[in-house]
């Protein structure tokens, strides 16, 4: 049984003109998304900037409202108790933000940041509460020290530590981890990388793990989704994302991934411009009606591509 699946999810924006302010319409930001992650597992959800994916990451957290859809977890509808702060499912899941300074309170200690979860959920004495708290930091590769600190004493890398810390601090299931390194150097992306995938073996837990970024998703993810206008172009393993890509934007993202080696720059900056024309001449084959992403349809077992 699937940990968490996810049917048919909308966020729709209104927008709204006139001198009465009526919706005169709406911003798709998520438009008919559906998904499943299994125990365990980490899928990657990957697209441009106001492609959806993050809006998707919120609106499983109950940070974004519904307009259509269902979320259900470990077989249970719990659509309507998304917004509920003390629901089994807030406790079960939870969030690494991106711009992690701005998630720490700056005037608690992060002693007090790491506990605040534990003090809504669980009934601990102080001691208790200590105990847990220097055990969690710990995990993340920091000492006991640092619980009397303040969060503007740390580097970047030390602060999103601290907000894994803080997210897994209720040993939930699922975490939801929206664009996690991407403030980072790459030498410290690497290190809470490496924690992340240790944090996940040691409790063995479920990542959605949404960036923009293919080359840290391959190495975090066996499953990707790849979203375009609000909704999903692709959706596959690992492998078939990166190996046998089958939709003109996945190809166009995996042709614009770095690459090291100075004697391949021409062959790629050809590849690219070859995508590009492709994609300007075949549009009408990847995408419907005002740029609308058609529905997936199997290629494989694994693989799924948004075609007419």
């Amino acid at each position: 049984m699937a940990l968490l699946e996810v049917k048919n999810l909308k966020v729709y924006y209104p927008i709204k003109g006139g001198i009465l302010g009526r919706t005169v319409g709406y911003v798709k930001a998520v438009d008919d998304v559906s998904f499943t992650i299994e125990p365990g597992q980490t899928v990657g959800l990957v697209g441009e900037s106001g492609s959806g994916k993050s809006t998707t990451g919120k609106a499983i957290l109950g940070l974004a409202k519904l307009a259509g859809g269902s979320i259900h977890f470990n077989g249970e509808d719990i659509t309507r108790y998304i917004g509920k702060n003390r629901s089994d499912y807030r406790k079960s899941v939870q969030m690494i933000f991106q711009d992690v300074y701005s998630s720490l309170n700056p005037r608690k200690r992060v002693r007090d940041i790491i506990a605040e979860p534990l003090r809504n959920f669980e009934n601990l004495t102080k001691a208790e509460e200590q105990k847990r708290v220097d055990e969690l930091l710990t995990i993340v590769g920091m000492g006991s020290e640092a619980a009397v600190k303040y969060p503007f004493e740390f580097s970047g890398g030390q602060r999103q530590r601290i907000g894994v810390a803080r997210a897994i601090a209720l040993k939930p299931k699922l975490i939801v981890a929206d664009e996690p390194v991407s403030a980072l150097d790459l030498s410290v992306q690497a290190q809470v990388l490496n924690y992340l995938k240790d944090v996940q073996e040691e409790l063995k837990l479920a990542y959605l793990f949404v960036s923009h970024d293919l080359g840290v998703v391959r190495h975090m993810c066996e499953t990707l989704a790849i979203m375009h206008n609000s909704r999903f172009v692709e959706f596959g393993s690992r492998e078939d994302i990166y190996n046998n890509a089958r939709h003109i934007y996945t190809r166009r993202l995996i042709a614009a991934i770095p690459d090291t080696n100075p004697d391949l720059r021409t062959q790629n900056a050809e590849n690219r411009a070859r995508l590009s024309a492709e994609y300007e001449a075949e549009y009408s084959k990847y995408y419907g009606e005002n740029g609308r992403v058609y529905d997936l349809k199997e290629i494989s077992g694994t693989h799924h591509v948004a075609m007419p």
